[in-house]
């Protein structure tokens, strides 16, 4: 599976108003210094101490957002 990683901040800076409950994310344990990844369909994973774990999904075309500002491409 490719993912890109980044950082909770850069999450915020990513996603659009509603597209998913920031409440949700917050509750799983994410925040700005958090570590994140997104696969291609848009699952975010957050890195645990020893595991990823599932927190939630973006939907729609998140692809070119997230690459533009990461400035990173799939791994």
């Amino acid at each position: 599976m490719q993912f890109i990683e980044l950082t909770g901040k850069t999450l915020l800076d990513l996603i659009n108003e509603g597209e998913i409950d920031m409440r949700e994310l917050h509750q799983a344990g994410v925040n700005g210094d958090s570590i994140l990844r997104i696969n291609k369909f848009g699952e975010i994973e957050l890195r645990d101490r020893d595991e990823w774990k599932m927190v939630g999904g973006l939907l729609g075309h998140f692809d070119d957002r997230l690459r533009k500002i990461t400035k990173l491409d799939w791994l």
